[in-house]
């Protein structure tokens, strides 16, 4: 609460007269002990919608938010399979040969896998700064993502050791830029009521990927080994990279950029869009690159305790579920065959998708976060007890079963936790966004050598560790969750607390109970 207490204790009253109409009163995070409550503007909605009746807007708003999910969703979701797929295509290429073919031995590999988490937490924050600073996303995500869809079929080329690990570790690099991109990209366009189910539908692009990755690299050891004399983990990367470039291509032609600055809205629907995000808050969002400064954001960012204990949330939940890095060796060690072990590694991925939208939609719609991050998370302690306690073929796929889903269920409703508890500046949401998931995955730079062949089948280091990290995610959330409830409890007593509406607000959910932290 350290953070907090300065700002806090020095704010002024802030009084307010008996107009009609309702006063957007927000608090910066910069400027907080300097604030004038006479040179606070009266906020309304703008011209095109100001007259409309509750009965008139609904059926705008929801056709809105349908064009923008038609526009945003598809393509987002597809590059992030990409994504996911180009990152994690190297544990299904082990089974496809590659670790004897490039002559791997010792914990090589291991280190192949986490030295693109190296060049992933280096890039998250500056690009994530970056993208907030141009405000154009819709030439920035394509970019990036034709520039890994040519790293990863470069991939195909690695000859040694060395070359593999320059090449993970470039990859990890410029894929950096696209998950925390996309939270940020997401949180620009829809309330808070509305993300979570979004960055489910988001999310789920990364589950499939893990079931597709099992079903292509399948089909292409059955089919392509050996086709013109390359090995079939080699047809892996070329094929996923060149699909890669050309997604991209099209999402050049498809991504909007942020409602102030996209060219299908007409002036009544950018102005809604523009509207209902300020009333579901209390401030406009990104309003120009001229407002947005890199330091300034970091600076709101790392003095928020909220950020801290948020990143600890999401640190731990990575944590507990890097078993998903290395899936197909956990499997493997059913006893089945290369073809059959892939196969066995789609059902895990299919069923957490299934959960996923599921426990992401009814957060939505009961609007409570806690109890859908927690929950999900006992059955993944259960998964990872199982898992190291039996060699039972039937009790440890049943585990298998449900890790992922256990882990990755609760895990996008706090991703959506992270925007609805530091909503505003967008400066501050974009580095909170970006740092939270570049020091998550931190995990996986270690996780990967917690799985060395001599620890099969059981993986007790591995599982054990993860179920201790699941249980410090709980213990976060519950943290965070008595934070919030204290800094409501503020809200109404209409003490200030910064970066919040402090009184009244606009139209909608500020204007009936002022702004509150999503618990």
């Amino acid at each position: 609460m350290a953070p907090d207490s300065k700002d806090e204790a020095s704010a002024p009253e802030l009084r307010y007269s008996g107009d009609d109409k309702y006063r957007a009163d927000h608090v910066s995070d910069a400027s907080l002990e300097n604030a004038d409550p006479t040179s606070r503007r009266m906020r309304e909605a703008p011209p095109l919608i100001r007259d409309l009746t509750p009965e008139e807007r609904a059926p705008l708003e929801k056709k809105l938010v349908a064009k923008i999910d038609f526009r945003l969703l598809p393509m987002l979701i597809l590059m992030y399979l990409m994504n996911y797929l180009d990152r994690n295509n190297i544990a299904a290429a082990r089974l496809a040969g590659l670790e004897d073919d490039l002559g791997l031995t010792g914990s090589q590999y291991l280190t192949c896998l986490s030295i693109l988490f190296v060049g992933y937490l280096l890039m998250q924050v500056p690009s994530n700064l970056f993208l907030n600073k141009i405000g154009k996303p819709a030439l920035y995500l394509p970019t990036v993502m034709i520039v890994w869809g040519v790293i990863s079929a470069v991939t195909s080329e690695a000859r040694s050791f060395g070359g593999l690990l320059a090449i993970r570790f470039f990859l990890g690099f410029v894929e950096a830029a696209y998950f925390p991109g996309c939270l940020f990209f997401l949180s620009s366009w829809y309330t808070r009521k509305e993300l979570g189910f979004r960055i489910a539908i988001l999310y789920s692009g990364s589950l499939a990927s893990g079931a597709f990755s099992g079903l292509i690299t399948a089909g292409i050891t059955g089919n392509l080994d050996g086709a013109r004399g390359i090995a079939a983990w080699r047809w892996l990367f070329i094929i996923e990279g060149v699909i890669t470039v050309f997604i991209a291509m099209t999402a050049y032609f498809v991504l909007p950029n942020f409602p102030r600055t996209t060219s299908w809205l007409t002036e009544e629907e950018r102005q809604l869009a523009i509207w209902r995000l300020d009333e579901d808050i209390g401030e406009d969002d990104w309003t120009g690159s001229q407002s947005q400064t890199f330091l300034h954001g970091m600076k709101l960012a790392f003095s928020d305790i909220k950020m801290w204990i948020l990143m600890l949330l999401l640190f731990s939940f990575v944590a507990s579920g890097t078993v998903t890095n290395l899936f197909p060796t956990v499997v493997e060690t059913l006893g089945y065959g290369r073809i059959n072990t892939l196969l066995l590694t789609v059902p895990p991925y299919v069923l957490g998708v299934i959960t996923t939208f599921l426990n992401s939609w009814h957060a939505d719609r009961t609007g409570e976060r806690y109890f859908h991050i927690t929950l999900p998370l006992i059955f993944a302690v259960a998964a990872f007890i199982i898992a190291a306690t039996t060699t039972a073929t039937a009790p440890r796929y049943l585990a298998m079963m449900l890790m992922v889903p256990g882990v990755y269920t609760g895990y996008v409703v706090a991703l959506a936790w992270i925007s609805n508890t530091i909503p505003r500046p967008p400066s501050k949401r974009a580095a909170s966004l970006a740092a939270i998931n570049a020091v998550s995955n931190c995990s996986s730079i270690y996780a990967s050598y917690m799985y060395p062949p001599s620890a099969e089948p059981r993986f007790i280091v591995a599982m054990s560790v993860n179920c201790v990290m699941a249980f410090l995610a709980i213990a976060s959330a519950t943290t965070l969750r008595f934070l919030l409830v204290h800094l409501n409890k503020k809200l109404d007593r209409g003490e200030p607390v910064k970066g919040t509406v402090v009184y009244g607000g606009v139209p909608g959910e500020a204007a009936g109970k002022g702004f509150r932290f999503v618990l």
